[in-house]
């Protein structure tokens, strides 16, 4: 009998294939539709073309499903008829596997995109490396996801596997040599769907930036593609500059040169020089440099008046009146490895993994520590959480630190979260190291890096009054906690004799969260900095400042005539400070000059961007401070690849 029934249409490999592309691009649609329900509120206000973000979607998603389509089309269309089965039962695995990823990710999205403002990234991909921390904030911040998305995953499967139990075996009845010769042409259509391109260079993450709000092109993206694009382009490329514009290396280090007033030639190392302090002493004073995580400065009272959040960080306001308080000090990036290589090295965002985490700065890479050795100073890491977290253990001890306390050395702290011992564990340990330093007469330099204010946001009891309308466990009582922290510190060390001595550094690494609709969210840059000390006098600087500028004028009240270093920055004290902010915001850069930024991103035009009202309206192209971006952008990394940025002694300025 069955040799009466109809042979299977031609084209049924075809349709099979099809329904798998669409019941991917189904997932992927309904992904980007909840979060486009979920922020509609700001995306109405964005004043772009926002409802285009589903057909460039939908080339983001065809890319990823078409990928994944050419191992199934192989199977249906090149096995025999005798492998049959087990061509069917592969192409269901294989695709359950696939369906289950993609299900597993867009759910994964959600928080990811409630915390960081887009989809998940090379972010997404460095935090895989600490297992221990991170898969104990997801379980303490997010159990009913968890509980929700494995239902999911759970009823798909099931669901998945009955359904398709015959849904690939009659391919197989269809004769040999017609599969055979549909392979061509579906590979061919398979290739233009993962090429998504007719122009000479295929598509990338950089056809979903269609508009200037990051918020729309965030969601325009497809986060699996994000995700294996942040894999290739940093993880296995080590991120080719070449992908954002060309330009001689000359004219990189004079456009450099020129925004910074610095000559690159003045030493045997790119832009390297001895610097001059108007505040000589015959004993030279210790320097700690408070790193602080997340604190960004729409929590800070005193950098918004009565704009500002109140009660939330009273001992840094209080302090800001005591010292040197920068109302006008942005952050490098947006990763505590890129606030750290702006405060610790004077460094600015290099293209790709930030310094800390890549193979050539893990030695005579330029640090305080190496700066000031010389001088007889004993440096030291002290910080709550694992120094293995972002490579730092490697590098702090490879750049000239003498010693590292960890949360392994922190003996019966009050406190132990999930990123590791309290800030008031912190500041405590820290003073008694520098107590027993100071009375042995130890010049000394000290990083501290806080962990408090990290999700999920977990700090001791009693210690401070929660504020009314918000979770304990928040990020604004985490700040406040911090902010407690930072008082009891500086309390403390106004108590001993060590603090007449010492130079203090406050600043964030970067904002808790980069978030806003502009195209680059340079107002979530914005961060706090303060310096203070004995005989330093109280002064509100209001000229726009980046973290080597810091670091460039504490070493000035340090007291040491003609340091060499090769900062990118300057003391505010010094006539050469350029009042200017370079921001890395994934693989955006932005340059900001007055009231202008220039940005540019990888294989696109650049644009110039001018501040309105707090929000970033396109202009005519400022055609010099858009070649200047790409010169940091090409000029960082030749630094960092030819191991340029590194100490410096007075005989390699002797030419």
């Amino acid at each position: 009998m069955n040799k009466h029934l109809p042979s299977p249409s031609f084209w049924l490999p075809i349709k099979k294939l099809l329904l798998v592309y669409l019941g991917f691009v189904v997932i992927f649609f309904l992904g980007r539709l909840g979060l486009f329900a979920l922020y509609y509120d700001r995306i109405s206000q964005s004043g772009t073309e926002y409802w285009w973000t589903f057909l460039y979607g939908l080339k983001m998603d065809t890319i990823v499903a078409s990928l994944f389509l050419l191992i199934p089309a192989i199977l249906l269309l090149l096995l025999p008829k005798v492998l049959a089965k087990a061509g069917a039962w592969l192409s269901r695995a294989y695709l359950l596997v696939f369906f289950l990823l993609v299900i597993y990710i867009e759910n994964a999205t959600f928080p990811f995109f409630a915390e960081f403002d887009v989809r998940p990234n090379a972010l997404f991909i460095d935090y895989l490396e600490y297992p221990k921390e991170v898969l104990g904030n997801i379980w303490a911040s997010y159990k009913l996801e968890i509980f929700i998305s494995t239902l999911m995953l759970i009823a798909f499967a099931i669901w998945f596997w009955r359904k398709t139990k015959g849904f690939f075996i009659d391919v197989y009845e269809v004769v040999y040599w017609k599969r055979a010769a549909l392979f061509l042409p579906v590979f061919i259509i398979l290739f233009i769907g993962v090429r998504s391109s007719f122009k000479h260079r295929p598509a990338n993450i950089s056809d979903a930036t269609y508009t200037n709000s990051h918020l729309v092109n965030e969601i325009t993206k497809n986060s699996l593609y994000a995700i294996a694009y942040a894999f290739y382009t940093e993880k296995k490329t080590n991120f080719d500059v070449k992908r954002y514009g060309k330009m001689p290396l000359d004219e990189v280090y004079k456009r450099m040169g020129k925004r910074l007033d610095l000559d690159p030639k003045r030493c045997q190392i790119p832009f390297a020089r001895p610097v001059a302090t108007q505040f000589k002493q015959d004993k030279p004073k210790n320097l700690v440099i408070f790193v602080q995580e997340s604190l960004g400065a729409q929590f800070v009272g005193a950098l918004n008046g009565d704009k500002g959040e109140k009660g939330i960080t009273p001992n840094l306001d209080r302090l800001s009146q005591q010292g040197l308080w920068f109302n006008q000090l942005y952050s490098n990036g947006t990763r505590s490895i890129r606030g750290l290589a702006g405060l610790v090295a004077g460094f600015l965002p290099v293209p790709g993994k930030g310094v800390l985490k890549r193979n050539k700065s893990q030695k005579d890479f330029f640090t305080v520590a190496q700066l000031l050795k010389p001088y007889g100073y004993y440096s030291l890491f002290v910080y709550g959480g694992e120094k293995r977290f972002d490579n730092m253990a490697s590098w702090f001890y490879g750049n000239g630190f003498d010693e590292i306390i960890d949360e392994e050395k922190f003996i019966n702290p009050k406190f132990h979260g999930i990123w590791g011992v309290s800030d008031e564990d912190l500041v405590e340990r820290a003073n008694k190291e520098f107590v027993k330093l100071s009375k042995k007469s130890q010049p000394f330099v000290s990083v501290m890096f806080s962990t408090s204010n990290h999700t999920p946001f977990d700090f001791p009891e009693g210690r401070i009054e929660l504020i009314k309308g918000v979770k304990p466990h928040s990020v604004k009582n985490a700040i406040k906690f911090a902010d407690y922290a930072i008082g009891k510190f500086i309390d403390q060390a106004k108590t001993e004799a060590y603090y007449k001595d010492t130079i203090f550094i406050i600043a964030a690494d970067h904002n808790v969260r980069v978030y806003g609709d502009n195209l680059l969210p340079y107002t979530m840059f914005r961060i706090p900095g303060l310096i203070l000390g004995d005989g330093v006098e109280p002064k509100q600087i209001d000229r726009l400042t980046m973290q080597p500028d810091i670091l460039a004028t504490a070493l000035e009240l340090l007291g040491i005539d003609n340091l060499h270093y090769p900062i990118l920055g300057h003391s505010i004290y010094e006539n050469h400070k350029k009042d200017m902010s370079l921001m890395q915001f994934h693989q955006m850069y932005g340059l900001r000059v007055a009231d202008k930024i220039a940005i540019i991103q990888p294989e696109k035009d650049p644009v110039t961007m001018k501040i309105v009202d707090k929000k970033l309206i396109e202009v005519a192209h400022d055609t010099e401070l858009e070649k200047d971006v790409l010169a940091f952008v090409i000029g960082l990394n030749e630094l960092y690849q030819k191991q340029l940025f590194k100490p410096v002694s007075p005989a390699d300025c002797a030419h």
